[in-house]
């Protein structure tokens, strides 16, 4: 510890000058500055004064703000649904299986980075994206699946993103919970029905959304019900403008 050894060193009295300290009283009242009585004659240099002072003042550029809580309450035990589909159409390089048991079958540790494609409810519009990481948790031999723990977002392109986390089950339905978001999901909570459709290419997601104001209308669709044959609507897959949503997609 040789900085601990340094700090600890003396300084030798030999360095230090009698003569150089002087005693002070901690109780010493400072001696007060004498000012000048307000008088008629000094009275323009004040006005002078004041006249500087606010126009110095009015030239500092003014900030203004708006608490979202005042401005625009929010129902915080009102709840949204939202219907959402990821879709995996193979042209992502998603998922990647990451073997880091080294076990010839899927092993705790196992990791799932995946990025799909997002849809609304109605499949006629292009949202956005998903991304995020699986975690193998249990092979569930008897189920011919497996139990993973997930840690996602859902990308709304302007509107902002959503995070997930919580079990992801190959084999069944399940349950996730809202963790945050960003944008219009700014301070949102919840919870997320995940319903697999066709592992890993087709998931039908219901969001029940609470702490928001209320979401645009073109999110707000009637959902197809979920099946294995849905399909996004060519357009929505071809990108064409009106088949994309009005915060611009994230691709």
């Amino acid at each position: 510890m040789a900085c601990s050894s340094y700090a600890l060193n003396t300084i030798p009295s030999s360095f230090v000058n009698p003569s150089s300290i002087q005693s002070r009283s901690l109780f010493t009242t400072p001696i007060a500055k004498n000012f000048s009585p307000f008088t008629p004659s000094n009275s323009k240099n004040l006005k002078l004064s004041s006249t500087l002072s606010h126009t110095f003042l009015s030239s500092v550029p003014r900030k203004s703000f708006s608490c979202r809580s005042q401005a625009e309450p929010i129902d915080t035990e009102k709840v949204q649904e939202l219907h959402v589909y990821e879709l995996n159409e193979r042209d992502r390089g998603s998922p990647v299986y990451l073997r880091l048991s080294h076990k010839p079958v899927n092993s705790l540790g196992d990791l799932v980075p995946f990025s799909n494609k997002l849809y609304t409810g109605d499949l006629q519009k292009r949202i956005g994206i998903s991304a995020g990481i699986c975690i193998l948790i249990q092979h569930k031999t008897e189920k011919k699946g497996d139990r993973y723990e997930a840690i996602y977002s859902m990308y709304f392109g302007n509107y902002g993103h959503i995070a997930l986390q919580g079990p992801y089950l190959t084999y069944e339905d399940t349950y996730l919970s809202v963790t945050g978001g960003s944008g219009i999901f700014e301070g949102v909570s919840g919870q997320v029905k995940l319903q697999q459709i066709v592992y890993p290419f087709k998931i039908f997601y219901t969001f029940y959304l609470k702490g928001i104001k209320d979401l645009p209308d073109e999110l707000l669709v009637k959902p197809v019900e979920p099946h294995p044959s849905v399909e996004a609507s060519p357009d929505a897959k071809a990108l064409k403008p009106h088949a994309t949503i009005i915060a611009g997609f994230t691709d």
